[in-house]
């Protein structure tokens, strides 16, 4: 089913009006009399909700057109476990109370810049002439993810209990206490690579088609996955760094993006994720704050939903093909 160019307009329209109305909901709901404090609060959250769902949207849909698979994420690369093992790193060394206290932006920028070369130098190694390295790239990165997180438990079991304790409350994805200056810099990041990948989004509708066709129409294929690549390990690292790991946000938002938006251009794939991602991360934060009472986490909350969908995905792909 392809849908014409008015119903694709009006299926953004309602994603968008109704983004609108979660996060008016959010904000005015249940302030306690103090309106002006609670949009002063929550109103960061919802910028870092949207530069989140940004990065997300765009670098999943790029990873997933690019590996030419709907169940892959760009944490595959490791990313995630990357990150882990240098805030273990960081509170191992500094101390968790001193690493809290000074929040600087040299570590934020270190840990995106880590997790983006990482993956660039991997590609650069793996990605040349054969048709399989992509697939090569994709395994050593779970082997990667493997070795960090076994460093890391490494040096978390070597830790005092305390500094632990406050390590744990880094590793969990949280939009409580964010950085008002690591959310101007994040912003520059993710805006700026973001519109760098959707002004690719037509050499992406042309590598969606395959690697041998998209060799056949001109692109220089295997530079471009590298440079795509680069980009998608910026997003997602940069999005890590400032929440911490979102695990299945990316998986639930692009492949509910294919169901709703039936098109095979990434100009309408990618509007579509990035308000489903803001639209699910509202939403979560609210059951967080105002049902749950922040006896949990949105990790927690999207590490659920994320894997039941992931197994209903599987069962249904499965029964498809039977």
């Amino acid at each position: 089913m392809i849908f014409s160019q008015p119903k694709k307009i009006l299926l953004l329209i309602v994603l968008a009006i109704l983004a609108m109305l979660l996060c008016g909901l959010y904000l005015a709901y249940n302030t306690y009399d103090n309106l002006n404090f609670a949009l002063m609060l929550r109103g960061k959250k919802v910028v870092a909700f949207a530069l989140v769902a940004l990065a997300t949207g765009m670098a999943t849909v790029s990873f997933q057109t690019m590996t030419q698979n709907q169940f892959l994420t760009p944490n595959i690369l490791g990313l995630d476990a990357l990150y882990v093992l240098i805030q273990t790193i960081l509170f191992f060394i500094g101390g968790g109370v001193n690493i809290l206290s000074q929040e600087q932006i040299s570590i934020f920028l270190l840990s995106i810049l880590l997790m983006a070369l990482s993956s660039l130098l991997l590609a650069k190694t793996l990605l040349k002439r054969r048709q399989n390295d992509l697939f090569i790239l994709l395994m050593l990165g779970m082997i990667f993810g493997t070795l960090f997180s076994s460093t890391s438990t490494f040096f978390q079991v070597m830790m005092d209990p305390n500094e632990y304790d406050l390590l744990q409350g880094r590793l969990f994805a949280s939009f409580s206490n964010i950085n008002t200056t690591h959310l101007g810099l994040a912003a520059g990041i993710i805006l700026l690579g973001s519109l760098i990948l959707f002004a690719l989004n037509r050499y992406l509708d042309v590598l969606h088609l395959g690697k041998d066709q998209a060799t056949n129409l001109g692109l220089s294929v295997n530079a471009f996955q590298i440079f795509l690549l680069f980009f998608i390990s910026l997003l997602t690292g940069t999005a890590t760094a400032l929440v911490g790991p979102i695990t299945f946000l990316g998986f639930i938002v692009a492949n509910i993006s294919y169901q709703l938006m039936p098109s095979y251009r990434h100009s309408d794939l990618f509007p579509t994720a990035i308000l489903l991602g803001f639209i699910f991360l509202v939403g979560s934060q609210f059951l967080v704050e105002q049902v749950f009472h922040l006896k949990t986490t949105i990790s927690v909350v999207t590490q659920f939903i994320g894997g039941l969908y992931f197994i209903g995905k599987i069962i249904y792909e499965r029964s498809r093909y039977r």
